[in-house]
C-alpha cells in the first residue's frame, strides 16, 4: 500500500513563530534605532555602535524572553501530565467514561466511543487523555531551548542586515538607504513566513511592511526632535 504522507503546517508552528518573530524584531528594532540616531545627527561611529549594541542586546533578550515564556508553558504541560497520571491511577473507570463522553460530543455513537476509548487506553491511556482531553500532543509540545535558539539566531541575522546597509550605503543616503533596504527585506520575510504558514502571501507581506514602516518613522521622528532640541 502507498504510504499516506501529508505535510501539515502545524509541525512548523513552534520554530516558525519564534524564527519569524526574531527576524522581524531584529530588522525593525535595529533599523529603527539606526534611523533614530542618524536623524539626531549622530556620527557614523555612533550609528554603528548603536546598531551592534541593538544586535547583541536584542538577541540575548529574545532568547531569554522566549526561553522563560515557553518554559512556563512546558511547566504547565508537565503539571497537567502529572495530574492526569494520578487520575488514571486512582479512577480508571471514570477516566474511561470521560474519554468516551469526549468522543460522543464529537459525533461518535456512544457504543463506538466507549470501544474506541477502551482500546486507546489499553494502548496508551496517558497519551490518549493528554491529546484528546487536554490538547497536549508531541507536535505542539513546548520546546523552550528550540524557541530560544531560533529567536536569538534569527534576531541576530535580521539585525545584521540594517548594519550591513550602514556599512555599504553612503552617509548622505544613510537614512533612505537603511529604511528602504530594511522595508524590502521585511516585506519579503513577511511573504515567506505567510507562505510557510499557509496564509496569504500578500496579506502577510503588507502587514509586516506597515508595522515596520510605522516603527521606523516614529523612531526617526523622535531622533529628529531630539537632534533639533539638542542643537
Amino acid at each position: 500500500m502507498k504510504r499516506h504522507t501529508e505535510g501539515h503546517l502545524l509541525r512548523r508552528v513552534g520554530w516558525l513563530r519564534a524564527a519569524v518573530l526574531g527576524a522581524n524584531d531584529g530588522i525593525v528594532s535595529t533599523a529603527s534605532l539606526i534611523l533614530g540616531v542618524a536623524a539626531a545627527h549622530g556620527s557614523h561611529q555612533a550609528i554603528l555602535t548603536a546598531g551592534v549594541a541593538s544586535l547583541v542586546a536584542g538577541a540575548m533578550s529574545m532568547a531569554a524572553g522566549e526561553y522563560v515564556s515557553v518554559s512556563s508553558q512546558s511547566d504547565m504541560e508537565k503539571a497537567e501530565t502529572e495530574i492526569e497520571r494520578r487520575e488514571l491511577e486512582n479512577d480508571s473507570p471514570g477516566e474511561h467514561k470521560e474519554l468516551t463522553n469526549i468522543y460522543v460530543q464529537r459525533g461518535v455513537r456512544r457504543d463506538v466511543a466507549a470501544e474506541v476509548a477502551r482500546q486507546l487506553m489499553e494502548h496508551d491511556a496517558l497519551d490518549a487523555h493528554l491529546r484528546d482531553e487536554l490538547g497536549i500532543s508531541e507536535t505542539l509540545k513546548a520546546r523552550p531551548l528550540q524557541a530560544a535558539l531560533a529567536s536569538a539566531i534569527t534576531f541576530a541575522i535580521g539585525a545584521a542586515l540594517p548594519l550591513l546597509a550602514v556599512l555599504v550605503v553612503p552617509e548622505s543616503w544613510l537614512i533612505a538607504g537603511v529604511a528602504g533596504f530594511s522595508l524590502i527585506v521585511l516585506t519579503l520575510l513577511g511573504g515567506v513566513a505567510a507562505s510557510a504558514g499557509g496564509a496569504s502571501v500578500v496579506a502577510g507581506a503588507l502587514r509586516v511592511l506597515f508595522w515596520g514602516a510605522a516603527a521606523m518613522a516614529m523612531t526617526a521622528g523622535v531622533g529628529t526632535l531630539f537632534g533639533v532640541s539638542a542643537a
